[in-house]
């Protein structure tokens, strides 16, 4: 199932206030569900829209964390200078760092250059903790896609990345969380005004979901609707003043974000 969170058309009858929808596999339907399925399960209110007719948001609501795992590729952690980690590495994004589909990444003015990095994002449905390997399917609502938006420059003066990675709209999210989708060979890849810049593969990771829900779980509790964003391959670049910027996951969907002018 692709579950989406959406503002209703001004013409669709069904308010103002976001919603949450299945998208249907004809790909133009949106049945309404009741509530956040994450709490409230996939019932149906008997309300469709059209997909054409509506403003695609994040489709999450993190509501206490974004948990990312730093360096997960060879290539990325060659690129930075770094060896390959021998165990995850772990930062928080806030929840305000969160945006949807064609949102405006916003340029800091404190910073001179602004990066993209795709990323598969796991999107959790249940509370957990030290949960074992063989059992991360049970905690898991889905998947979306993720970039982890950051200030390079901010990153590399301040040793550290909270203010890098933290700003407001640093996390765009979407189009929608796949319940269904299988992370293995599948590409992801990021373009910015068009021109491709990553390119890879998910079994590329250093380490897998099973390893990172693993870890992370032993180091704090997850709960509904927290964010894992999994890391990103080589090729990271910076991104352009009134830009567009796009990740895609084969399988998964496309997001696209414009960017702000410089601060």
């Amino acid at each position: 199932m692709r579950i989406v969170r959406f503002s209703p058309g001004p013409n669709s009858g069904l308010g103002t206030d976001p919603l949450f929808g299945l998208l249907e596999e004809d790909g133009t339907n949106i049945s309404v569900i009741a509530g956040d399925p994450i709490y409230a399960g996939m019932s149906k209110t008997g309300a469709v829209t059209q997909l054409s007719d509506v403003r695609l948001l994040a489709p999450v609501i993190p509501r206490s964390k974004v948990v990312c795992i730093g360096k997960n590729y060879a290539d990325h952690a060659a690129e930075m200078g770094s060896d390959v980690p021998s165990e995850p590495i772990i930062f928080l994004k806030p929840n305000t760092s969160v945006i949807g589909p064609n949102d405006t990444i916003v340029w800091p003015a404190m910073s001179e250059r602004v990066d993209h990095e795709a990323e598969l994002a796991i999107v959790i449905g249940r509370i957990c903790k030290d949960v074992p390997r063989e059992r991360v399917n049970d905690v898991i609502f889905g998947y979306t896609v993720a970039n982890d938006v950051t200030a390079r420059d901010l990153q590399k003066k301040d040793g550290q990345w909270s203010r890098a990675k933290g700003f407001d709209t640093f996390c765009p999210l979407g189009p929608w969380i796949d319940t269904d989708f299988i992370p293995g060979t599948q590409r992801i890849t990021a373009s910015v005004n068009n021109e491709s810049k990553q390119d890879a593969r998910l079994n590329q990771m250093i380490f897998g979901v099973p390893e990172i829900i693993q870890f992370v779980s032993q180091v704090m509790t997850l709960l509904p609707g927290d964010v894992i964003l999994t890391g990103t391959p080589a090729g990271i670049g910076a991104l352009q003043p009134q830009g567009t910027v796009t990740v895609a996951i084969e399988g998964l969907g496309e997001l696209t974000n414009r960017v702000s002018a410089r601060g």
